[in-house]
């Protein structure tokens, strides 16, 4: 499917060089989409702020899309939030989605002040009251990070109108955290004041949000406190199973020197606390280093994945497989490509890479485009819907990829879709030989998708939410009519 997009969508201002070809310096706006086999449904520019996380959650007969934003930028660090007439730093969106074709923004709640991933709320969990152990069961509680310093949680059972919940505070840096609803045991991604490392995991017990409970700091030894030597590289972000899989899938690393934890989740609760390296080790089943080119932004779990290729074998026939996403860090290619990565976890103590994934930078002349062009992060949803059949992924400049994954070991794209920029996309740039350059692109960077089988794609470049359906055989592939 990669090999079809169009390029029409390009015109010439201006000449530079970039991997050896000469290109355009901007996109024609209001050109269309370019897309294989998905189709825009729905889209909201999101106030123009730059978005990460979104989480789509059914609540009650409405659908609402909670979505987490980096922080401003040096042109406009405080966007206007016309509701409120206000500039506000970027913090969370919310948006009813219940009418993908007709999304209506709801609230904007702002996060902390500073530019980049230096402010904004990136992260974004919601949990019904009524499933977690301890939660008032009229309450719909969303999880988020507050820039680099805290952690909240907020009532949304109004969605417009949210209350603070509480607040867990003091940090240096947070990121990609889990929350299991059925528990209420959140694996926190923060920077605890007395640890070598910016990131790490502290593990809380939210089963009564308004009353948290800290059970342990969590990292790798080397990065406690009071250690010396080389620091291991940080925490991008962990996803559980929960008690019934007892297994907690951690990545490290996002874009080099990277790598997948696999944790016994019993263990990592019940075992000693003290950070000491012993105890670090404790719960650690095994690790898996990827390339000194590569690391791990999501670590998706599938397992016991019925492979077809293998039904008749005596064993093996179905397997544990983690989908690995690379994070493309540097614009215009200034890295190693940063991709999809396929590891067969079945006997957890030799985990082994089977398959690979990448957009052909070729098929879309991506290099040319600017921004990031790489993986970035796929959709975390387990509803039948999606899960071990298809996954989505967000691609950068090329916006998201369909994978059919049915068989892990050939994972093949059956379809994309790529935004148009629009009047809001906000630009990215380079130095050359001491000059700056910058290019107008599509940054696609998150994807999630919902029950009904829609896909919810956001842009880090201020274009805003797309929502998207699959058509033709890619809708086949996930068993939709």
């Amino acid at each position: 499917m990669t090999g079809h997009i169009k390029l029409a969508t390009y015109f010439w201002i201006s000449c530079i060089t970039c991997c050896g070809s000469a290109i355009a310096q901007q996109q024609v706006i209001g050109a269309p989409p370019e897309a294989s086999n998905m189709r825009l449904v729905g889209a909201n520019d999101l106030q123009a702020r730059s978005a990460y996380q979104p989480t789509i959650h059914h609540q009650g007969d409405r659908w609402i899309a909670y979505i987490g934003h980096h922080g401003g930028t040096d042109d406009i660090p405080a966007p206007l939030n016309p509701l409120s007439g206000k500039a506000e730093p970027n913090g969370t969106s919310i948006v009813d989605v219940t009418d993908p074709a007709q999304p209506k923004y709801l609230r904007h709640i702002p996060g902390q002040e500073g530019k980049c991933e230096g402010g904004g709320a990136q992260m974004v969990r919601v949990c019904d009251g009524k499933a977690l152990p301890k939660g008032d069961p009229n309450a719909v509680y969303m999880l988020r990070s507050f820039g680099s310093e805290a952690h909240e949680i907020w009532n949304v059972a109004d969605p417009a109108n949210p209350v603070l919940v509480t607040r867990i505070g003091g940090l240096k840096d947070t990121h990609k955290s889990w929350w299991e609803c059925d528990t209420g045991i959140a694996f926190l991604v923060s920077g605890a004041p007395d640890w070598r490392t910016r990131r790490m995991t502290q593990v809380y017990d939210l089963s009564d949000p308004a009353n948290p409970r800290k059970i342990r700091d969590f990292g790798l030894p080397g990065q406690e406190p009071g250690s010396t030597g080389a620091v291991p590289t940080e925490l991008h972000g962990p996803i559980s199973t929960g008690p019934e899989g007892n297994r907690v899938y951690f990545g490290y690393g996002t874009n080099k020197g990277g790598f997948l934890q696999i944790v016994d989740r019993e263990k990592l609760i019940n075992g000693p606390k003290e950070p000491t390296p012993d105890n670090l080790r404790f719960p650690e089943i095994s690790r898996m280093a990827m390339s000194a080119f590569n690391g791990a932004h999501t670590t998706f779990p599938m397992k016991q994945m019925p492979i077809a290729e293998f039904a008749h074998d005596k064993d093996g026939k179905a397997r544990d497989i983690v989908m690995i996403v690379d994070e493309a860090i540097l614009n215009e290619r200034a890295e190693p490509r940063q991709m999809v990565w396929f590891a067969d976890v079945s006997v957890e103590n030799r985990p082994m890479m089977i398959s690979s994934f990448t957009v052909p930078e070729a098929s879309g002349s991506f290099c040319e485009r600017g921004g990031r062009f790489g993986s970035h992060s796929s959709n975390e949803s387990t509803a039948p819907v999606y899960y071990k059949k298809m996954a989505f992924i967000a691609f950068f400049n090329a916006g998201v990829r369909a994978l059919d994954i049915r068989d892990p070991y050939h994972p093949r794209e059956v379809g994309y879709f790529i935004p148009s920029i629009t009047a809001a996309t906000d630009k990215r740039c380079v130095t050359i030989d001491g000059k700056e350059r910058c290019k107008v692109a599509i940054q696609t960077n998150n994807v999630e998708t919902d029950e009904r089988g829609y896909i919810y794609i956001v842009d880090r470049a201020n274009t805003g939410l797309h929502i998207l359906e699959l058509t033709g055989p890619a809708r086949a592939v996930a068993g939709l009519p």
